[in-house]
């Protein structure tokens, strides 16, 4: 015996199909979302099983009379639904974010100095950490030209053409 008519009691039928529909949900949720935590997952299967059981009832064997309506039985798979999500997000975000470095402990074991260590060169045109980086004009390996309003800067010879031996 089918129940659902929706030209005859059609707040009946809408209840059966939304009350199906969020098992469905939360079924595919629990058995399928892989970012959940295991009681979570375990609840989520639980109460789908009761909404889809308890649709079932009342589309296939329920036979009439009285029957209660519990609005605040959609609160829960709402807030399951939701709740899945989130925390699907929030582990896809954490897998996705680099690992969080230690914070800078001076007690911790340091690795001692070594005078004999080899050292690179000092570059004074390299640039230093922690340094405002200024862009260029010059492309690089060409030295610094000097800056026509400082005093002290000495222009460069212009080049002189080769004399003609003669």
């Amino acid at each position: 015996m089918n129940n659902l008519d929706f030209s005859a009691e059609p707040l009946f039928s809408w209840y059966v199909v939304l009350l199906a529909l969020s098992g469905v949900l939360m079924l595919l949720l629990g058995a399928f979302a892989g970012g959940l935590k295991v009681g979570l997952r375990i609840l989520n299967v639980v109460v789908a099983l009761g909404f889809l059981g308890y649709a079932y009832y009342l589309a296939f064997v329920f036979e009439g009379g009285t029957y209660y309506i519990f609005f605040k039985v959609f609160i829960l798979p709402v807030a399951l639904i939701a709740g899945s999500v989130k925390a699907i997000v929030e582990r896809s975000n954490a897998k996705n974010q680099p690992a969080p470095q230690a914070p800078y402990n001076p007690n911790a074991p340091q690795a001692p100095f070594n005078p004999n260590a080899p050292q690179a060169p000092f570059n004074p045109n390299a640039p230093q950490p922690g340094a405002p980086q200024a862009a260029t004009p010059y492309p690089p390996g060409v030295p610094p030209q000097p800056v026509a309003d400082n005093p002290y800067a000495q222009p460069a010879p212009p080049a002189q053409p080769p004399h003609p031996a003669g």
